[in-house]
């Protein structure tokens, strides 16, 4: 770039939506470029440690307690809720100091509507799959029969008039943006085919390099390498991790590197065969770099993982899109999907040397492994964020 701009990103504090693109806003500082972020300050310390400015910008989603309703209308309106509250924090930090570009989470509907009041360009970074062509009556026709749905509507409506925003159809605003950053490999999109690519481009997931989360060095003598890891928000499984005990503690030619988050104690599990090794958090990607296989919940940022390091999944599935996901894995050959109650140490082990064990899965593997590289991960979203500045 020929000048240093302004670009601010706007985000929610929820973890699975502020990783994804960290690696993005790292380069873009690097280039040069004054990067802001606003977000709830529980989040700082991951902001910061990019080079980005941040601006605090308090959320009252439930992130603290994970205390999320089951019924979508109402998990709806808590992000109607949140954007309604954010509106002033943000216009008290940019309607003086406005940005040449916003970049904006999924979630964070008040971005748009800050940026199109100011008439300024903007970009979403999605950190899952996005809306297709089939969307409106695949997904939100259904959403829209709900009990509620119509309260909910014309409370964003009204809302959504006096912002000042361009576009203020509830549906519009809300639904496929005029660009968008997929920040997935493209296999993980239902109904790719059917994503307007001159909207969206798939470029990939954008993660640290290794050496920016540390490493892990494969045990001498250790002939397979298997993780087990659930992620970060659905780690209280004591009695699933127990059963992955059974299963593959002491398997002839595997080591196990099982991570159980921070709400169980390795107390919990009863005796550690000597194959395996128990933490708390361990270097995911660096693992998998070193693994044959991978136990996974299936949210978006450990399927991107798994599918960039080649290796087979087992997936168990926890909440929200991860069922979506865990199909998608087994669809595309690469994957078998046992939900928890049926997660027992005789299905787990069964799923394991039966994925190992099969050829055209390591073949499936590796095609989609090569086309996920091919996206063009961070260094491809941070050229076309360049190519959007005014």
């Amino acid at each position: 770039m020929s000048r240093r701009a302004h670009i601010a990103m706007v985000g929610i504090p929820i973890v699975s939506h502020v990783l994804p693109s960290l690696e993005i806003i790292r380069e873009l500082v690097s280039r040069g470029h004054r990067v802001t972020y606003a977000n709830d300050p529980a989040v700082a310390g991951l902001i910061t440690a990019t080079g980005a400015e941040l601006i605090p910008c308090t959320s009252v989603l439930p992130v603290a307690d994970n205390n999320w309703p089951d019924d979508p209308i109402a998990a709806m309106g808590l992000f109607l809720d949140d954007a309604v509250q954010a509106l002033p924090q943000l216009r008290a930090a940019y309607d003086h100091d406005p940005a040449d570009l916003y970049l904006y989470d999924i979630g964070a509907y008040a971005a748009r509507a800050l940026a199109e009041a100011q008439g300024r360009p903007l970009l979403q970074l999605s950190p899952t799959f996005v809306a297709w062509k089939g969307y409106d009556e695949d997904v939100a026709a259904h959403l829209r029969r709900l009990p509620g749905a119509d309260a909910y509507r014309a409370r964003f409506a009204r809302w959504l008039a006096g912002t000042g925003a361009s576009t203020t159809d509830v549906d519009s605003f809300s639904g496929v943006p005029a660009r968008a950053l997929a920040l997935i490999t493209r296999a993980m999109q239902p109904h790719a085919d059917q994503v307007d690519t001159g909207t969206v481009t798939f470029v990939g997931p954008c993660f640290a390099p290794r050496r920016e989360e540390g490493g892990w060095t494969r045990p001498a003598g250790a002939g397979k390498v298997l993780l087990i890891s659930l992620g970060s928000a659905y780690t209280r499984q004591p009695e699933f991790y127990r059963q992955c005990l059974a299963a593959f503690g002491d398997l002839p030619g595997w080591h196990v590197v099982l991570q159980i988050g921070k709400y169980t104690d390795a107390g919990e599990l009863g005796a550690i065969p000597a194959n395996v090794e128990v933490h708390p958090w361990v270097p995911q990607r660096a693992i998998l770099e070193q693994a044959d296989a991978f136990v996974t919940h299936a949210g978006m940022g450990g399927c991107g993982e798994g599918l960039l390091a080649g290796v087979p999944m087992i997936a168990v599935p926890q909440a929200a899109e991860q069922f979506v996901n865990a199909d998608r894995l087994v669809e595309l050959g690469v994957a078998r999907r046992i939900d928890t109650p049926e997660a027992t140490a005789g299905a787990l082990r069964a799923a394991l040397l039966d994925l190992t064990g099969d050829p055209e899965v390591a073949r499936r593997s590796a095609r989609l492994q090569a086309d996920a590289r091919a996206e063009g991960g961070t260094t491809r979203a941070a050229d076309l964020v360049e190519q959007l500045l005014p």
